[in-house]
Formats: structure tokens, sequence, C-alpha cells
């Protein structure tokens, strides 16, 4: 049983990293029909919210508690409200980052994130990195940077910014601090729920910062053009709302460390569906990189203990897996 949970928890975190790498197609697309970076987080933020409201209330409906903020004390309503804003946050430098530099090299800098989880969470005493998680950690990060960087191009076609390259390192800190405290710090109320009060508030910051960075017409442009509507709703409810919550209890069943390893699936992903949506050419030395993270990935499952960090019976990270996998798990 305890086997079959990693397992569990390894599949919903490299299923995140799958549907989040379908987000840098969509927003090429997004772009080329004329809506601004700013605006695309915005519309992700809000539907992304009402796809994970849909789940909350499909849970309701099964007899789920509802957790009110009355229920929780201060020390989960900080780590949450933490994760609340480092979400947008990190939204915002990325989107920014990629308007000032190659968006090659802003995925570089961002991906640096899952060794930063590590070295926190040694810090910190919550995660021991033994031989195999260090394998896994090189390996994937070697893949990343083979499968990224195999698509900058020539040294004519690079934009490289200081400020650039600045935003996507804050990016990695701000997912580093939105991993971190994900662990834990508000395990006590369920993931989707949790992720429902988070993708809401990216939604309000993220209007607020388009509202700011141009006019309320480039903000409205998805209801004008059903195109441009449907790709927003993709970019909430697959990119946004299932992959976050699957992230979440990938999260909390595994640990930062290795559900930030795995997640180095995104990038090989997001290559390969370019390749085939796109017809961009996919390079030998990224087909490399992605074996590379997946080899990666089978390392760290087979090394994986016996046990995950199970969830108690009605905590958060065990009946969420079920709803979100529409799988009942006896507990």
């Amino acid at each position: 049983m305890q086997r079959s949970t990693d397992l569990v928890g390894f599949g919903l975190v490299i299923l995140a990293g799958s549907m989040f790498g379908t987000l840098g197609i969509v927003s090429r697309l997004a772009y080329d029909l004329g809506l601004a970076p700013a605006s695309l987080v915005a519309w992700r933020g809000l539907f992304g919210f009402i796809g994970i409201g849909a789940i909350v209330a499909i849970g309701l409906t099964r007899g789920r508690r509802l957790v009110r903020r009355r229920d929780v004390g201060r020390s989960v309503r900080l780590p949450l409200a933490t994760a609340m804003v480092a979400a947008w946050g990190l939204n915002m430098a990325m989107f920014l980052a990629f308007e000032r530099v190659t968006v090659a090299l802003a995925l570089l800098g961002f991906y640096l994130y899952p060794a930063l989880v590590t070295i926190v969470d040694v810090w910190n005493g919550h995660e021991h990195v033994d031989r195999p998680k260090l394998i896994a950690l090189v390996l994937s990060l070697g893949g990343m940077v083979l499968v990224v960087g195999g698509g900058l191009g020539s040294a004519a076609s690079l934009r490289i910014d200081t400020l650039g390259l600045g935003l996507a390192l804050l990016a990695a800190v701000i997912q580093t601090v939105f991993v971190v405290v994900s662990r834990d710090g508000y395990s006590a109320i369920p993931a989707d729920q949790a992720m429902t009060s988070i993708l809401g508030a990216v939604a309000i910051l993220a209007v607020g910062a388009a509202l700011v960075m141009g006019p309320v017409e480039g903000l409205l442009l998805p209801l004008r053009d059903p195109q441009l509507l449907a790709l927003t709703v993709f970019a909430g409810v697959f990119g946004a709302a299932i992959p976050s919550l699957l992230f979440l209890i990938g999260i909390r069943r595994l640990g930062g460390t290795r559900a930030g390893i795995l997640m180095l699936t995104e990038p090989a992903m997001g290559v390969t569906l370019a390749a085939i949506v796109l017809a961009e050419a996919l390079l030998p030395i990224q087909a490399l990189g992605a074996v590379a993270i997946l080899v990666g990935a089978v390392v760290l499952q087979r090394a994986a203990p016996g046990g995950s960090r199970e969830a108690p019976v009605g905590s958060a990270g065990g009946s969420e897996a079920a709803l979100a996998i529409d799988t009942a798990e006896d507990r």
C-alpha cells in the first residue's frame, strides 16, 4: 500500500509537469492573437480559480468538510497567505523576464529552483540527500540544461538583460518559497481548497497588475475573440487548476526535493509539444536531455523508501488525491 502511494505521488507530479508544459505553446498562440502577458496571467488565474472551485464543489457534494478561515489559526493562515503572494509573484516575475530576455535563458534561471529547494530542505532538516537523490538531481538538472539550452539558437538571436535574468532568478527563489511553505505550512487545509484560495488571489492581483500595465481594452480582449477565450480557458483549467492541485498534493506526499526534481519533466514536455504542434525542430541534444530527465525520475522512484510521506486520514494529501484521480483509496 505504501509503495503504491509513492507511485501515485510520483505519477501526479509528473502529470502536473506535463500539463504545465503546455503553457509555452498556449502563451505563444495567445500573444500572437494580441493578448498581453499580464492579461494572460489574469485570465489564467480566473479560469483556474473557477476550475479548482468546481473540484471543491464536487468534493463537498461527496461529504467533504469545507475548512473555513475561523477553523484554522494564524500558524496556518500565514503560510497560506505566503503561498498566495508567491504564486502571483512567480507568474509576474517570469512573464516580465520573458519580455526582457530570450525565453530559454529565463527558463534556465527559473529551473534552478529544485536545487534551491533541496538546499533549504537539507538545511532545515526536512530532507536527507543520499546518493540516489543526488544522482537524480544532477541528471534532471543536466537534462534540463540540454533541453532548454538546445533551443537557444545562435548568439546573435539572444536577448540578454541583467534585470531580465535577475527576474528569472527571482522567480526561482519565489518558487522555492512556495514549495517549502506548501510542504507542511497549511496542510490542515485540503489541497483543493487551499489551491482555490491561491488561484483566487492570483486572479485578483493579476487583474490589478494588468490594469496598471495596460488599458482595460487589452484585458477584455478574450471577450471579443472566441479563439483567444478558448486558449485562456485551457490555460486556466489544464495549465493552472488541475496541475497546480496535483503539484500541491505531490509536494505534500513526496516532500519538496523529490517533487521539485520530478517537475523538471515540464521543459521536456514543452519542447516535445512544440515539435508536434508548432512543427519546431527537436534537436538530438534536446532529445538526449529529455532522456536524462526521465532517467533521473526513474532513479528517484527506484530509490524511494518503502513508504511515502503518508497523510493521516482526513488531512490534506489523502482524500484530495482520490478526488483528483477519481480513485477511492482504502486508508
